[in-house]
C-alpha cells in the first residue's frame, strides 16, 4: 500500500552537486498528448472540455472545434517547439501519450532523433486514477511504452500521467522495470518510494510552474505573467544554490498551449535565459536525472 509521507528529507535535505558542478538542474518537459485526448472521435462517451474556450458541445455530440484546438499543437506548436530547442541547444523529456504516438509516429519519431527523450504519459490523456483492474492498467502502460518505443527507437524509461495515479501505478512502474516515476507534487528533489514490493525512484515534477496554468481562472493570462513566475522561479532556486542547496526546477509545456505564437513569445525568452545561464545550471532530461540520483544515491538499504 503506498503510504503517504509528509517529512521527506525532512531537516537534513541530501545536497549533491549534478554532474556538471551545479546546485541546480532544470528539467523542460514537453507533452506530447494531442490525438489521445477524450473524443467522440476516439470513441469516448464524451469529449475533453478544458482548452482555449470550455466547451459547450453536449455529451455524446462530436466536437470538432475542440478537436481543432488540439490538433493546432501537433501541425503548428511541434514545429515550433522542435526549431527553438534545437537553436538554444537545449535537451527536453517529451511525455508522450500512446494514442498520440500511434497516430502521429513519423512526429514523435523526429522529436526522439533530435536527442530528446520520451517517456511514457499514459495510452490516452486521463487520469490513471480511473483504474479499478491493475490488470488492465499494466496492460495500458506496456501497450503505450511498446509503441512509443516502435515508432522512436527508444524505450522509454520514465512515466507521468494526468492528474493523479491508481494506488496501484508505481507498483506496477516497478515491476515494468521503469527507471523512475514523476507523479510526484511534493519535493524539488528526487526520493525513493519504498512502498511498493520494489522500491522505485521519484523524479518530481510541477503544476505551478506549467503552462496548463493558461487554462485555469487562477492561472496565467499573459505571456509576460507566464515569463515572470518562471524568472522567479529561477531567481530563487539560484539563490538558493548559491547557500549550497541542490534542487531541480521543472518546467512544464504543451504543444497546443505555449505553442501558440502569443505565449510561444515566453518560451523564447525563457530558452534564451536558460542557455545563457550556462554552467550555474545543468539542463537535463530526467532520465539523466534519474541515473545521476540512483549512482549518487541507491536504494534505501533493506527496501524490498
Amino acid at each position: 500500500m503506498r503510504q503517504r509521507d509528509l517529512v521527506g528529507y525532512g531537516l537534513d535535505q541530501p545536497a549533491p552537486q549534478w554532474p556538471n558542478g551545479a546546485r541546480l538542474a532544470v528539467s523542460i518537459n514537453v507533452n506530447y498528448e494531442e490525438g489521445a485526448e477524450l473524443t467522440i472521435e476516439n470513441g469516448d462517451p464524451h469529449n475533453e472540455r478544458i482548452g482555449e474556450v470550455t466547451s459547450i458541445v453536449p455529451a455524446g455530440v462530436r466536437d470538432l472545434g475542440m478537436e481543432e484546438l488540439f490538433a493546432y499543437g501537433m501541425r503548428a506548436g511541434l514545429p515550433r517547439f522542435l526549431d527553438a530547442l534545437d537553436r538554444h541547444e537545449l535537451p527536453a523529456t517529451f511525455l508522450m501519450c500512446g494514442r498520440a504516438v500511434e497516430r502521429t509516429p513519423q512526429l514523435a519519431r523526429a522529436c526522439i532523433a533530435r536527442g530528446h527523450e520520451p517517456a511514457v504519459h499514459g495510452w490516452r490523456w486521463t487520469a490513471h486514477v480511473g483504474y479499478d483492474n491493475p490488470k488492465v492498467e499494466r496492460a495500458d502502460i506496456v501497450k503505450t511504452r511498446d509503441v512509443i518505443e516502435a515508432a522512436t527507437g527508444v524505450r522509454p524509461l520514465g512515466f507521468m500521467c494526468r492528474g493523479s495515479q491508481s494506488l496501484h501505478t508505481r507498483a506496477l512502474l516497478a515491476e515494468l522495470g521503469f527507471l523512475y516515476d514523476s507523479n510526484g507534487w511534493d519535493d524539488d528533489l528526487p526520493y525513493w518510494d519504498t512502498s511498493p514490493s520494489r522500491p522505485i525512484l521519484v523524479v518530481p515534477y510541477a503544476l505551478d510552474t506549467n503552462d496548463m496554468k493558461f487554462y485555469h481562472p487562477n492561472g496565467f493570462a499573459g505571456a509576460r505573467e507566464f515569463l515572470d513566475y518562471l524568472n522567479c522561479a529561477l531567481d530563487l532556486l539560484l539563490a538558493e544554490a548559491e547557500r549550497g542547496r541542490t534542487r531541480l526546477l521543472n518546467i512544464g509545456l504543451h504543444l497546443r498551449i505555449c505553442g501558440r505564437p502569443a505565449r510561444f513569445w515566453a518560451i523564447e525568452r525563457l530558452f534564451e535565459r536558460l542557455a545563457e545561464l550556462g554552467d550555474r545550471i545543468w539542463l537535463a532530461r530526467r532520465r539523466e536525472i534519474a541515473e545521476f540520483w540512483v549512482g549518487r544515491f541507491p536504494a534505501p538499504a533493506g527496501a524490498k
